[in-house]
């Protein structure tokens, strides 16, 4: 099992986390990101820096990961990807991916972007925060017991 975290645009407490729990289990995670992005000086950890085309962070996981793998990310193609490679996806927030709740954020998306190409102002997400960073922790602990038993 290898974690890949989509680092582009994932927070810093998420990284933080994760980078913890590769420690204290001994799990290796991968960050992949069009930029030079921080990393411990964990040998578990590493990086990849793809070129700086669109979703190339998301391609190369997308081609890279296993079906026992886990990977963090916002962007809700890749989950859906993810998800039909029969690996795992979990959002900074704490939310798991399924088939279904993917295909249905994915219709919204196109429906918001829709709206927004039309002129209306439709707001972004809310700013990450305490109870984010805490119920990913409590969702990465759930994820990893129930898979390392």
């Amino acid at each position: 099992m290898r974690i890949w975290i989509d680092a582009d645009g994932c927070p810093r407490p998420v990284k933080e986390i994760v980078f913890r729990t590769s420690q204290r289990l001994k799990l290796p995670v991968c960050l992949v990101a069009d930029r030079q992005v921080g990393r411990p000086s964990n040998p578990l950890v590493t990086t990849v820096r793809v070129t700086k085309d669109m979703d190339a962070a998301d391609h190369y996981i997308a081609d890279h990961l296993e079906p026992e793998d886990l990977v963090i990310t916002t962007d809700l193609p890749l989950a859906a990807e993810v998800v039909a490679k029969g690996a795992t996806g979990l959002n900074p927030r704490g939310e798991l991916y399924t088939e279904e709740n993917v295909r249905e954020r994915l219709s919204m998306r196109d429906f918001l972007t829709g709206l927004r190409d039309a002129g209306v102002t439709t707001g972004g997400p809310a700013p990450y925060g305490p109870k984010d960073r805490q119920r990913f922790a409590e969702a990465l602990d759930r994820l990893l017991t129930a898979r390392l038993g």
